[in-house]
């Protein structure tokens, strides 16, 4: 680990910025007719080793910089096989927002609920700029589906959406008690797949104080989720558009552009979810495809970005 200072809380990776825009008439979009945006130039090839490079696999171990990492195979998608553990790989660190794939996790065990129109509050927008958080910038008043949210959230990391969803998925009578709610629902999900290391007390990563994971338990998560389809399809786009009503009857547009570089540099990218703040650093869980392998890592808690440790993670596992 370096000396480098801590990120600002806000997480601007590649300076992502989500943009509305409110016009008069509703034009029909599909899902099928959201295309993803092009792949920039690919820096790690899959035929790299074939070109005469030495291959990572003569390594004992991948050459990072990193010790709170983790990497597996997930074997026949259900199953899984550890590759390579950091010497902290079972250290409990704040996590960011990489705790948004919980939130997710959580959401998706309600699919009947996932077209179901949810009414974006000031209270949303309130917290985002409070606490400094990342957002999707979401209009007060405008209704989004759950499954809208899901890639607000997922996405451009908005910490509004992760808010409406605990509010919307939360049982009790008040704001307080239906988020409260909701992160129960988060660490009873957590133990159920067994996260020891890892603790909730935020729907976004903005702990109050505990929220912790460890880069095994995060890998874990990782490649649990990537089970569901409909997280698996969001958390690959590179950039999503939308369309919801707006308060004043008319129709809000949304674009919004993934945190995650790795789906636009390394080949075979499929996800997963980014994560930084001024206390928590930079964490990453990731996930890629390469000759009918899926692997899916985790790094949490780095002094700086590690877009460039999890690139050599995969090529090392890949040569495994």
């Amino acid at each position: 680990m370096g000396s480098h200072a801590r990120p600002n809380r806000i997480h601007r990776t590649g300076a992502r910025i989500a943009t509305v825009a409110l016009v008069g008439a509703v034009l029909p979009i599909t899902a099928g007719g959201l295309a993803e945006a092009a792949t920039s130039t690919v820096t790690h090839s899959a035929d790299d080793q074939s070109q005469g490079a030495p291959a990572a696999g003569d390594q004992a171990t991948p050459d990072v910089a990193t010790d709170n990492a983790f990497l597996l195979d997930a074997r026949d998608g259900s199953q899984e096989r550890p590759m390579w553990a950091g010497t902290k790989a079972d250290e409990s660190v704040s996590m960011a927002s990489t705790t948004k794939i919980m939130t997710a996790l959580v959401v998706l065990q309600h699919p009947e609920w996932l077209d179901r129109q949810i009414t974006v509050k000031q209270e949303y927008r309130d917290y985002v700029t409070a606490n400094g958080a990342s957002t999707a910038d979401l209009q007060t008043g405008d209704r989004l589906t759950a499954r809208q949210l899901l890639h607000a959230m997922l996405i451009p990391s908005g910490g509004d959406a992760a808010m409406a969803l605990a509010d919307s998925f939360g049982n009790g009578d008040t704001q307080e008690a239906r988020i409260a709610d909701f992160q129960n629902q988060m660490n009873a999900h957590a133990q159920q797949l067994g996260l020891t290391g890892t603790h909730f007390d935020s729907f976004d990563g903005i702990s109050h104080g505990d929220n912790r994971s460890t880069a095994r338990d995060l890998a874990k998560l990782g490649q649990r989720a990537m089970l569901k389809p409909v997280f698996a399809d969001i958390v690959k786009l590179e950039q999503f558009e939308t369309e919801a009503p707006a308060a004043n009857g008319r129709t809000r547009y949304y674009t919004w552009n993934t945190t995650n570089d790795l789906l636009s540099t390394y080949d075979g990218a499929l996800g997963v979810k980014t994560g930084s703040g001024s206390e928590a650093g930079y964490s990453l869980v990731f996930a890629a495809e390469r000759n009918n392998r899926t692997l899916v890592g985790a790094i949490v808690g780095a002094d700086q970005e590690v877009f460039a440790d999890a690139a050599k993670m995969l090529d090392w596992g890949f040569t495994h």
